[in-house]
């Protein structure tokens, strides 16, 4: 299990080392014993009940054999699972391909009824071109994919923006001003987008804010990141793909988008940006 940033992963990490010390506590044994039982070194019983090394799933299926726990095997594999699902390093996410990385978020899009999106690097997914969309995941999968899906993952990810016209769903997008004129696929690309964004923003039930680029901020630039209702986040990073539930993270990432919502500018003048980027542009 990579080695995770968030506390969210930390505690599922815990958790399951908990519950493995548990069963070893109710059978009577020790983490040396356990170890003897396992056939594995006397130390690695002692890392896992500690967290400091993450189980595998035959290392699961052992220590049940060995605490006579069977039962619990499919419980604590799940357990795993989660925790290792919470960071996901992109080689691992996308090794049969873009396309169902794509089609896996679906099912949150759907579910989410509040929708919060800041981005400091590119426009964020659900309010992108066809053509930008295709541009930016042709750059993903030249820099980290072998395998070439893009024409299907593009497909994907645009049929996923019918959420946004769905009823009972709102959403707030936070983008840099530098977004707006940092483009990928050429300039024919960005403008195109730009336009989108114009129209984009005047659905009833869409913010967009920009945030201008200025000297004396009070609120710098962070990573990217989606807020999905108030149970979930998710952050792409150069090296993976964090998704965050505790709620104590959940809040201060809801914090920080608050803070900078307020650095944002709307309505007129957010399209007053966009419209001087696209004019530049053209």
């Amino acid at each position: 299990m990579a080695e995770s940033p968030s506390s969210s992963a930390q505690q599922a990490r815990r958790i399951l080392a908990e519950r493995l010390a548990g069963l070893c506590r109710d059978a009577g044994l020790t983490g040396r014993e356990i170890a003897v039982r396992c056939g594995w070194h006397p130390s690695k019983s002692s890392r896992i009940m500690n967290a400091r090394t993450p189980p595998s799933l035959g290392d699961i299926r052992a220590w049940c054999r060995a605490c006579g726990a069977e039962d619990q095997i499919a419980d604590l594999l799940a357990l795993l699972r989660n925790a290792e699902g919470m960071w996901i390093g992109w080689r691992r996410m996308e090794r049969a391909g873009l396309k169902q990385v794509q089609e896996a978020r679906l099912p949150l899009f759907e579910r989410t009824r509040r929708f919060r999106s800041y981005s400091s690097w590119f426009v964020p997914g659900l309010i992108q071109t066809r053509a930008y969309t295709e541009a930016v995941l042709r750059a993903v999968q030249r820099r980290r994919v072998e395998v070439d899906d893009v024409a299907e993952a593009v497909a994907a990810r645009v049929e996923r923006q019918r959420v946004l016209y769905e009823g009972g769903r709102r959403f707030a997008f936070l983008i840099e001003e530098s977004v707006l004129r940092n483009g990928i696929g050429g300039t024919d690309v960005l403008v195109g987008q730009l336009g989108h964004l114009l129209a984009v923003g005047s659905l009833p039930n869409v913010s967009l804010g920009v945030v201008p680029t200025g000297p004396d901020r009070s609120r710098m630039p962070v990573e990217g990141f989606w807020i999905f209702d108030a149970a979930q986040t998710n952050v792409e990073l150069v090296s993976g793909y964090l998704t965050i539930t505790q709620p104590s993270e959940v809040t201060m990432y809801a914090e920080t988008f608050a803070e900078l919502a307020a650095l944002a500018v709307y309505g007129s003048s957010a399209r007053a940006l966009i419209a001087s980027a696209r004019d530049a542009l053209e």
